[in-house]
């Protein structure tokens, strides 16, 4: 082609929407990105099937049970199959799956691995039961003006917050829940209350000393508000948004039903605009990169379009730039790592898991 003519469409490719768009990574580029990753988790895996148990029992090993199977590996394959039979040991009496502590989100993450793993129904119960027992975990002080009403935390005495929320809302509805539930919709009026949109959802003082550049986004637990010493408060009074909190309540608000055109819906995404990056964690730098791009992955593919116009209205094909963002990152041996020790992601286990997870999500549904 003349070179004036490829002038003429990069040219017209800025005028268009900002940038020059480049198609989703080719089914071989995720394959190849994968497949040193999942080289590298063989290294990992120990001889129960676990992977870092003592960094929260089961809940790593849960996670890339989850993202292997969601990147098309069988539950069948003998690294998975190992891993599932570690799983299976952690299931409790009382319906949960952990080991000691993080009951909530290690049951979580734990159910939607074998709802992914469910062949012939052979989880049905473990999932019936893991699910009533996340409802058990779940915040009624008896008074829904409370702000904890909804929430759920790591377990059923601690105080709730958006993180463990949102991996609850994921995690019933895995297992079939109905978004009508009143657990869901209890849960949603939490995630709702830590949102920094003041009005008909969010009564809670602080929402009212929400700055500009926080309205919209959502923060991890509103109760900080009443705590002096919380790093999260503002000057102004009100409680900063965090990246992936953000994306967490895009994700939960998206998932339990709610229409695009909920205001909700719409000054979450207005805050993204604002804030859209995969250079880091916004508001963390760093801290929870990986944590982030899986919450980013999820949320994005809730929204169902290819295309992510940001404030500035430059257009991103995130499953593009979020690849990019997650190869350019992996390292020799397969696996990622986080220099942030943060959240625990400098075990390259937990942040290769979250990124596999990612990965899943950067083509297209077929």
């Amino acid at each position: 082609m003349h070179r004036t003519c490829i002038a003429l469409l990069v040219f017209a490719g800025f005028i268009a929407g900002g940038s020059l768009q480049a198609a989703e990574p080719s089914p071989d580029q995720v394959k190849a990105s994968l497949e040193k990753a999942v080289a590298y988790l063989k290294t990992r895996q120990n001889e129960d099937g676990s992977f870092a148990p003592k960094l929260g029992g089961p809940g790593i090993t849960a996670l890339i049970v989850a993202g292997l199977i969601r990147n098309g590996y069988s539950p069948d394959d003998p690294m998975i199959y190992k891993a599932r039979k570690y799983l299976e040991q952690f299931v409790q009496k009382d319906g949960g799956i952990y080991n000691k502590q993080l009951a909530n989100y290690t049951t979580c993450v734990a159910l939607m691995a074998f709802k992914e793993a469910n062949k012939s129904g052979k989880y049905d119960k473990i999932i019936e039961n893991a699910t009533k027992f996340l409802k058990s975990l779940q915040s009624d002080p008896g008074d829904e003006s409370d702000t904890k009403f909804g929430g759920v935390g790591y377990n059923g005495k601690e105080r709730p917050d958006a993180s463990n929320t949102q991996f609850f809302i994921e995690a019933l509805l895995a297992s079939g829940v109905s978004k009508d539930d009143p657990a869901v919709k209890n849960a949603l009026k939490f995630i709702s209350r830590c949102q920094n949109l003041p009005g008909e959802t969010n009564d809670r003082p602080f929402a009212k000393k929400t700055t500009e550049d926080d309205k919209g986004g959502l923060t991890y637990n509103p109760a900080d508000a009443d705590d002096p010493k919380s790093k999260n408060r503002t000057p102004e009074g009100g409680l900063r948004s965090a990246g992936t909190m953000t994306y967490a309540g895009l994700k939960s608000f998206l998932y339990a039903g709610l229409s695009k055109e909920d205001p909700r819906v719409k000054a979450a995404v207005d805050w993204i605009s604002r804030h859209y990056t995969l250079e880091e964690n916004p508001g963390a730098g760093q801290a929870g990169l990986y944590y982030y791009y899986h919450l980013f992955a999820k949320a994005m593919d809730a929204l169902g379009e290819p295309e992510f116009t940001d404030a500035k209205k430059v257009k991103h094909n995130w499953r593009q730039e979020l690849f990019e963002a997650l190869k350019k990152r992996q390292r020799a041996d397969g696996s990622w790592v986080n220099e942030n020790r943060a959240f625990l992601e400098d075990a390259p286990e937990l942040a290769t898991a979250y990124a596999i997870l990612a990965l899943s999500y950067c083509q297209p549904k077929k």
